[in-house]
């Protein structure tokens, strides 16, 4: 049943609005608290594709892979960056050490649920090598807590959660009066409407346009932050494996010589698989790697983007991200792309014929085709001379046969203007994590849910 008032209650199920719950309860557990999600729940959340009952994305809504308890990050790779060097925009708001301070705070729940406390830790050898080509590997203590072995750590958490606070799945908000701090939510075809002594967007990527539209229609003014168009590349295992095995994941940021703009590499995924998202009816890719043996492939996968950062008079970056992978849906009748690099280069269309013959197999059933026609010309310029620059470190990443997926987008939402995480203009209402532009990582997410809490806590 749906009470007429709450203490606090939070629009969103990810990681973030998990570690604000948690922590508000484990601090007062007097407090009354709603946590609405538009997905299922987690023992309801089943991607067709994963199951085997359907080759390609056949679009359900809400998508199990992107929405539902545990957020996207539920089917991640899971991994847990210890670092305030990357992940997001914390930093930039608040002292480093205290970013810092939180997200261990985080990794101590997550480990108190399960969660490996196994870490890798930086390289100066492999740092030194890419410096050496001009490449800058960026350095952190990481923890791969994989697909499988993340999501049952959610599992823990939410069944946790389930006991102290009220959970609502399936519940779609359509609206927030920013005076009233009223919530208006559907579920199940009825409408419902509660109020909020405090009230938190803990929406993820999923609901960051949703987002933003009710922030334009609220007069509350929020600034753009960069996006990211590229490509998800898979290849062998092995031509990796001196990086992998010891940092697990190279995040390798590099100036292109032709344009002078940033790609960066990094959703690094051992032995695993490439994935479709669905976000808002476009279909990008994603990777997988899992912690299981026998889950594992022979083939690792990385994201590599190019980022754009626009200025006046356009304001839309998410939609233009979203309109060039639109198009790879388009070309694909409906799914994504996927071409040999080698096809690319040499301004062929890869077929079904040209991938059969590719020496490396495909770990998603994307639809064989030409990057060239979607990608523009800039961004997959920068991609395909920052492929032959990871090759001088890594040889074999250039090879004819390395797979590129497309697109692959990270589109990062505007952020609102906010006074400790408090938008201006509409007293008690709080934003956090990747859907309001201020991470773009699980562990920054979850540092940025206790952080709220923080505050929550110490306003009461």
């Amino acid at each position: 049943m749906i009470k007429e008032k709450y203490d606090v209650v939070i629009i969103g199920g990810g990681i973030g609005g998990l570690m604000l719950a948690h922590k508000l309860i484990s601090k007062n557990e007097n407090l009354d608290i709603l946590l609405i999600e538009r997905g299922k729940g987690l023992d309801k959340r089943s991607c067709p594709i994963v199951t085997g009952k359907t080759p390609r994305c056949i679009k359900c809504d809400p998508c199990n892979i992107m929405e539902g308890m545990g957020g996207a990050g539920a089917f991640s790779d899971g991994k847990y960056n210890i670092s305030t060097e990357y992940g997001g925009w914390l930093p930039d708001i608040m002292d480093k050490e205290e970013v810092m301070k939180y997200i261990l705070q985080a990794d101590e729940i997550l480990m108190s649920f399960g969660a490996t406390d196994e870490t890798y830790k930086p390289d100066d050898e492999l740092k030194k090598l890419c410096l050496q080509y001009d490449l800058h590997m960026q350095q952190a203590k990481v923890k791969h807590l994989g697909t499988d072995a993340n999501f049952k750590t959610m599992v823990k958490l939410v069944d946790f959660l389930k006991e102290k606070i009220q959970i609502e799945t399936l519940a779609t908000m359509t609206d927030v009066n920013k005076d009233t701090k009223e919530v208006f939510f559907t579920q199940k075809g009825k409408e419902y409407v509660t109020t909020g002594e405090n009230v938190v967007f803990a929406i993820g990527r999923a609901g960051a346009s949703n987002f933003r539209k009710w922030c334009d229609k609220n007069k509350i003014e929020s600034t753009n932050n960069q996006v990211d168009i590229g490509v998800r590349v898979e290849l062998p295992s092995i031509v990796w494996e001196h990086f992998s095995k010891k940092i697990y994941e190279p995040k390798i940021l590099y100036r292109t010589q032709k344009y002078g703009d940033i790609t960066r590499m990094f959703c690094f995924n051992e032995r695993g698989h490439v994935v479709t998202e669905n976000t808002d009816g476009i279909l990008t890719v994603n990777g997988h790697s899992f912690k299981e043996e026998d889950k594992k492939t022979d083939n690792s996968n990385f994201a590599l983007l190019s980022t754009s950062r626009f200025t006046e008079p356009f304001n839309e970056p998410i939609e233009y991200a979203k309109s060039v992978a639109s198009l790879a849906n388009m070309l694909s009748g409906g799914t994504v792309l996927v071409q040999r690099l080698g096809d690319l280069e040499s301004g062929k269309r890869t077929n079904e014929k040209r991938l059969a013959q590719s020496t490396v197999r495909p770990t998603l059933k994307a639809i064989p085709g030409d990057l060239s026609l979607c990608l523009p010309k800039r961004q997959l310029d920068n991609i395909v001379e920052t492929l032959h620059a990871l090759d001088k470190i890594a040889p074999g990443t250039a090879n004819y046969d390395t797979l590129l997926y497309g697109i692959e987008c990270k589109f990062y939402s505007a952020r609102p203007k906010c006074t400790n995480f408090e938008l201006d203009d509409a007293k008690g209402i709080y934003a956090l994590g990747d859907g309001a532009g201020f991470t773009r990582s699980l562990a920054q997410a979850a540092a940025n849910g206790l952080i709220v809490a923080d505050i929550i806590l110490n306003k009461e």
